[in-house]
């Protein structure tokens, strides 16, 4: 089952990573399929992903790709520097611990399926124990930006910090128009919307501005505006700090007041906001399959989930036979 010779074989290389658990989220909330297997499983967001794939395959043609992976959703350091980091997600896990992500139990069951369905068609699947998927784009970014354009496909504008347009990274961000109308975010979006001109500016001011959605509060009285204004005024976060610790006039009143009370915390918020780039991910070819990895499998998991449909359209997708 190897494709035949064709475009790809000199094509010039792309690199795109795949917020997995992003899409397949967006996929079983947003695809109003909802067919069942035979047996009664869900399948909408096995469908939804799988053809989420195939369009971005499709769209980008992509040499390289990889399916990143939430090992540990909320990461022991993370929690360790801001306790409220995505505490308001926790629910009841085995034996009473609160140490599962809430997610409703239609989608839970279908997140085996995926990975079974992405590994035999041999797509990589990269996680890494102790850190989230963000941090795998992240280590994966650092490894392979200047060498080839990377595409960070996700609906999570944390990952803006990456964007860097001399290094060759760009965000495929699907929150608002989905995968197939998926905006490109360069330096100059970013500058345009959040009035920030690099993605480690972008880090800075969520610092300062927090992020409700991740349990991260933010300095009191800052919101994005602001944020925006004074890492534009003093070039990093770092400078803002130091402009604050050394008196400047510029900064009084209550901004003043409220930046001295958040120390403590901006002590903290980059290593919960930052993604690491040097997570234990393993080095393994990136490259698309040529042939399907497991036909067998594969075979029996489109019969078993009555997914002929969606896996046609990757397998044309990524140019391989059955």
């Amino acid at each position: 089952m190897t494709a035949p010779a064709d475009d790809r074989a000199v094509a010039p290389p792309q690199l795109l990573l795949l917020d997995t658990a992003s899409l397949y989220f967006r996929a079983y909330f947003g695809v109003k399929d909802l067919r069942e297997a035979p047996d009664g499983t869900p399948t909408n967001a096995v469908r939804g992903l799988v053809d989420m794939i195939a369009t971005l395959v499709g769209r980008f043609s992509p040499t390289h790709l990889v399916c990143c992976w939430d090992n540990d959703w909320r990461p022991a350091f993370r929690v360790e520097a801001i306790p409220s980091y995505k505490a308001h997600r926790l629910v009841e896990g085995p034996e009473g611990r609160e140490d599962t992500e809430e997610a409703p139990p239609e989608l839970e069951v279908q997140v085996p399926i995926i990975r079974r369905v992405l590994d035999a068609v041999g797509i990589p699947i990269l996680g890494a124990d102790g850190y989230e998927a963000d941090d795998v784009i992240g280590t994966l970014t650092a490894r392979h930006r200047r060498r080839i354009p990377v595409g960070v496909v996700t609906g999570d504008r944390d990952l803006f910090q990456l964007v860097d347009d001399e290094a060759g990274v760009t965000v495929v961000y699907t929150a608002k128009q989905g995968v197939r109308d998926a905006e490109e975010i360069h330096q100059a979006d970013l500058m345009s919307r959040y009035a920030v001109p690099t993605g480690q500016a972008y880090a800075e001011m969520s610092m300062l501005r927090g992020d409700t959605s991740d349990g991260l509060p933010g300095v009191k009285g800052i919101g994005e505006k602001t944020a925006a204004a004074l890492i534009e005024q003093y070039g990093t976060l770092a400078a803002l700090r130091a402009a604050v610790d050394s008196g400047d006039p510029a900064i009084k009143g209550a901004r003043r007041t409220n930046l001295e009370a958040g120390a403590d915390y901006l002590d903290v918020a980059p290593k919960v906001v930052l993604v690491a780039h040097d997570a234990p991910v393993p080095d393994v070819p990136l490259t698309l399959p040529r042939e399907i990895a497991d036909p067998g499998t594969l075979q029996q998991l489109v019969e078993t989930y009555d997914l002929g449909s969606p896996v046609g359209r990757l397998m044309a997708a990524l140019e391989v036979s059955p």
